[in-house]
């Protein structure tokens, strides 16, 4: 008996194209346990044709965590110019993050929002995609820019499954690993320390 499919459902937001912006995008993707990437060149399987977006400007990689019989993911910059906000997080070229069941993201005017429906297949996720007709993020920090330097880093929402210690990379595991557990931080909430690739020259 065929195993169920893990289901990523994805919806997209553009405050000034619209729809248009989506014009290329299926509504369903299939893909296999390789690296989803989107971009707008040739070689992306999600195409977006953005100016502002790389060729290959991000991608969704799948891995097998520790202990664990069903595919996760995480999130990884392959863009040089540009940076993605994923769960108040500000992540630049080579730096990734493991996705929670819900994700917000936000990169070259792109509201992306992302839920992860568990399923029992390693082999192949399946990706649903909707054009939202209204914003999927209400932060007005987020403006509509490369310049991420104004952008508070904000703590994930209680619960959000952002810790990915004991990951084994058994796909294509995320490389990035945190560097100490949550640590108290004054008036609450907690502060994690992410371990990062060193520094690019052509960082943004």
């Amino acid at each position: 008996m065929e195993k169920p499919l893990t289901i990523l459902q994805v919806s997209l937001y553009h405050p000034t194209l619209g729809p248009s912006a989506f014009a290329n995008v299926p509504p369903r993707l299939q893909h296999d346990t390789s690296p989803l990437l989107l971009g707008r060149g040739q070689d992306a399987h999600l195409q977006l044709q953005l100016p502002h977006l790389s060729r290959c400007h991000l991608s969704l990689e799948p891995y097998l965590e520790k202990g664990s019989a069903m595919l996760a993911f995480c999130l990884k910059v392959l863009s040089r110019k540009g940076c993605v906000w994923v769960n108040g997080l500000t992540l630049r070229y080579l730096e990734q993050v493991t996705l929670s069941p819900v994700n917000r993201l936000f990169f070259s005017g792109i509201q992306m929002l992302v839920r992860i429906e568990e399923g029992t297949s390693l082999e192949a996720f399946v990706c649903y995609f909707r054009v939202s007709p209204s914003p999927l993020i209400y932060r007005p920090e987020a403006e509509e820019t490369d310049e991420w330097e104004g952008i508070s880093q904000e703590q994930p929402p209680p619960g959000s499954g952002q810790q990915t210690s004991g990951c084994l990379g058994f796909l294509h595991g995320p490389s990035q690993t945190w560097d100490s557990p949550p640590q108290p931080r004054p008036g609450g909430g907690t502060e994690i320390q992410l371990q990062r690739e060193p520094p690019d020259s052509t960082l943004c």
